[in-house]
């Protein structure tokens, strides 16, 4: 997830957490008293407790002294995001189309509509489509010129 914080100039604080250590994952699990699992899901659902504790974590880098009760966050609401990024989307495209076990896609559109509403680049979902559509499942020899020794 990505933890994008917006100051009053208008400049963007980007942060992910693929980048933490297990350290400071620990401590965002422990300063929000979640899971990381619970801290992911509460991202997704724009918590501000969890996106806080993330910020909060990568600010201690610089100023280790910050405490996580003296840290606080103005105007949240309008300028704390979290967002998926690319492999996040990726990974729940692939889960979309193992649940659609019919091969209707009931809903499958509907739901690449909120990805794209949470991703940090909405272009990410479409390309996770075509990596998980019917085309990425072409078998290695259709790919390869005819003739060849590992078509055969």
């Amino acid at each position: 997830m990505i933890v994008s914080y917006t100051h009053e100039d208008g400049t963007v604080e980007e942060v992910s957490t693929d980048d933490l250590s297990a350290v400071e994952s620990a401590a965002v699990e422990s300063a929000t008293d979640l899971e990381w699992d619970d801290v992911e899901r509460a991202l997704k659902s724009q918590r501000p407790g969890a996106m806080r504790a993330v910020l909060w974590v990568f600010r201690k880098r610089a100023q280790p002294q910050l405490r996580f009760s003296a840290f606080d966050v103005p105007a949240w609401k309008r300028r704390l995001k979290a967002r998926l990024e690319r492999e996040e989307v990726l990974d729940l495209v692939e889960t979309l189309r193992k649940d659609d076990k019919d091969g209707t896609e009931a809903g499958f559109d509907e739901m690449l509509g909120y990805m794209r509403a949470l991703a940090h680049d909405p272009a990410d979902v479409d390309w996770a489509v075509a990596e998980t559509g019917p085309k990425a499942l072409v078998p290695l020899a259709d790919l390869l010129p005819e003739g060849s020794a590992a078509a055969s």
